[in-house]
């Protein structure tokens, strides 16, 4: 029937998919420590100490730009974001948005739903 909704067939895809380097991530939460630079959102906080130094790291310039390896700074090119904010950050139609962009975006709903 038309209004049954299916799911779980198996598709075969091929994407690119970029090494991540787990020492700069680490180097980028103990710089920065873990919480959301775009809306301060802490997993240890809301959630207890076992998700202590868990969120995102986002790359400011995306891997898929760079197209090949590179040294990779965790403080100059990494960032750590909530899950949520990155989703925001990589859903601008071309490119990506940047975290001061995302950061006037939240303010400018935050404005908008005081009024």
């Amino acid at each position: 029937s038309d209004s049954m909704l299916v799911e779980g067939g198996r598709l075969h895809i091929i994407v690119n998919a970029y090494e991540r380097n787990q020492r700069a991530r680490y180097e980028c939460i103990k710089h920065y420590g873990a919480t959301c630079m775009v809306c301060g959102f802490d997993f240890s906080r809301e959630f207890g100490s076992m998700l202590q130094n868990i969120i995102h790291v986002h790359h400011i310039k995306p891997m898929s730009e760079i197209k090949e390896m590179y040294v990779v700074d965790p403080v100059k090119d990494l960032v750590p974001v909530c899950p949520n904010c990155h989703l925001v950050i990589h859903s601008k139609p071309e490119g990506i948005y940047s975290i001061d962009e995302v950061k006037a975006m939240r303010n400018q709903m935050m404005i908008k739903n005081i009024k």
